[in-house]
């Protein structure tokens, strides 16, 4: 995944080689003599670009919506631990002190091992071994009244949710647009690019303005999806806020005592 500088970069290259395009083609093919071409170029152009703007408008509205489901499955995932965390005051003594130390421990890991691996694109297995500890404890919860079966089903469903949002979130952090649309979208780019380079004008400082506008909000546009695509790397990804409150949640209540 590029940082920002590496993305400036490439909008940077992308620009420059419309550029040199537009002056081979001024050198070799001077505008003049393409001129007469115009009608022909026009409707390509026409045609090229609609269909372009459809899959590049395609693509970018689905990497934002499963951005934007990456980051609710990561909130959902921090709300259920807060639950299982609350639930857990019905608990007889041992397993509410147990349950409650795991969840403080979970959002630790979640927060300073977990996140910082994902925007490395690591597979990080910490906080497993909390889920299965928080599993192993509600198995051997044995209640005695009703209240402490009443919050052992309600923490068990919170806990299997929030085992739940956690797989879909490993799942997502290694997600990202399949090989053969990134070459539909970088081909179709350079095509749309090189059709508009073709036009013939007299003005040729109008002409590469208009190329460097055209090639700048497309290279904008394919750096925003590959950033955008990956939800938990690069230089916009999902936050920790969610497990961030979850921990300030867990430090307002004192620590238990069996």
């Amino acid at each position: 995944m590029l940082n920002s500088f590496e993305n400036v970069i490439v909008i940077l290259a992308c620009t420059s080689g419309s550029l040199l395009c537009v002056w081979l083609l001024q050198r070799f093919w001077p505008g003049s003599k393409r001129r007469t071409h115009n009608d022909i170029i026009g409707w390509q152009v026409s045609v090229l670009g609609t269909t372009y703007a459809v899959i590049i408008g395609f693509m970018l509205y689905a990497v934002w919506t499963s951005f934007q489901s990456a980051e609710i499955n990561a909130d959902n995932e921090a709300n259920c631990l807060v639950n299982v965390f609350r639930l857990a005051d019905g608990l007889p003594a041992a397993q509410r002190v147990a349950v409650h130390q795991l969840a403080r421990e979970y959002a630790d890991i979640v927060i300073e091992q977990e996140w910082p691996a994902m925007n490395r694109r690591e597979w990080v297995f910490a906080g497993q071994g909390i889920v299965e500890k928080l599993w192993a404890v509600m198995m051997h919860v044995k209640p005695e009244t009703f209240a402490e079966q009443t919050s052992m089903s309600l923490t068990l469903s919170e806990l299997s949710s929030m085992t739940e949002h956690r797989r879909l979130r490993e799942l997502e952090s290694h997600s990202n647009l399949p090989t053969i649309l990134w070459m539909v979208m970088i081909f179709g780019g350079g095509v749309t690019t090189l059709s508009a380079c073709l036009f013939g004008t007299d003005n040729f400082k109008l002409h590469v303005i208009q190329v460097t506008a055209l090639t700048l909000v497309l290279s904008f546009i394919l750096v925003a999806i590959a950033d955008i695509d990956r939800p938990f790397q690069g230089t916009v990804h999902v936050l920790p806020q969610g497990f961030e409150r979850a921990r300030a949640t867990f430090a307002q209540v004192p620590v238990d005592m069996p």
